[in-house]
């Protein structure tokens, strides 16, 4: 495993966005994917790192960046780490859509360097998941919320334990072209979510997973856990790994 160093990048409005340390878990067999982990609030990229590279996926190239440190409206203004502002971590709270299109980017970024011929993916854990399905509506679109042209490619998107933004204009957006509607149809979404969630309750996994299909992302995969709180465990880690071999096609190389 190895990391980078901080990186910075400015958003629409100029402002400066410090990122802290990304690091990075090579493949151990050949490279045929690359995927994006984006960590929860107040975390960073080093815990899912560790718990990525157990996975038994020897194709995949991880790449786990930690978000800056900003003020969040949910801790009273507290500053910790997070993908863009929250106040209330459920699908009808207020959208940050200018720092969920400026994390959207750093991770398109991340993404835009890997070899053409290497399939691409992002996931993540709670706020992470939720920067996740923003970018799979971005992808999808084609566009940020801002209008900028979404730049790569997207064959898979995890969410764990997150939550849908912007789900009020996302149908909308799928109607508004062809070519949104059969993007939105191709791209292999798993949500998994565990019954017992106190932070993102279930019934916010439950209707994302609805406003998704309802708005044309057709192959999407739901997996309730029963009794688990906001939190990973084995089994969800092991529906992961064989679900990602199997949407990629990683089962016949090695």
């Amino acid at each position: 495993m190895s990391y980078y160093g901080s990186s910075s990048s400015g958003g629409r409005s100029g402002r400066r966005v410090d990122y802290g340390r990304t690091y990075v878990v090579r493949p151990k067999g050949r490279h045929l994917a690359t995927i994006v982990w984006l960590h929860g609030l107040g975390d960073n990229g080093a815990s899912w790192s560790q718990l990525l590279d157990s996975l038994p996926l020897p194709n995949i190239k991880w790449i786990c960046p930690t978000a800056a440190t900003r003020p969040v409206a949910a801790f009273g203004g507290f500053p910790c780490t997070a993908w863009f502002d929250v106040e209330d971590t459920s699908i009808d709270g207020r959208d940050d859509t200018e720092g969920l299109d400026a994390s959207a980017a750093h991770i398109a970024n991340l993404l835009s360097s890997e070899p053409s011929d290497v399939k691409l993916g992002i996931g993540g854990f709670s706020m992470g998941a939720a920067v996740a399905l923003h970018s799979a509506a971005c992808y999808a679109h084609g566009k940020f919320t801002s209008g900028i042209p979404y730049p790569i490619t997207l064959n898979a998107v995890i969410s764990l334990s997150g939550w849908l933004p912007c789900s009020r204009t996302l149908r909308g957006k799928m109607e508004s072209s062809h070519i949104a509607t059969r993007r939105a149809a191709s791209l292999p979404i798993l949500l998994c979510h565990g019954r017992g969630d106190e932070v993102v309750t279930y019934r916010n996994g439950e209707r994302s997973a609805e406003i998704l299909r309802s708005s044309g992302f057709s192959y999407l995969s739901f997996k309730p856990y029963n009794g688990l709180g906001h939190y990973t465990v084995p089994e969800e880690m092991d529906d992961l790994w064989k679900w990602l071999s199997s949407m990629l096609s990683l089962n016949r190389a090695r």
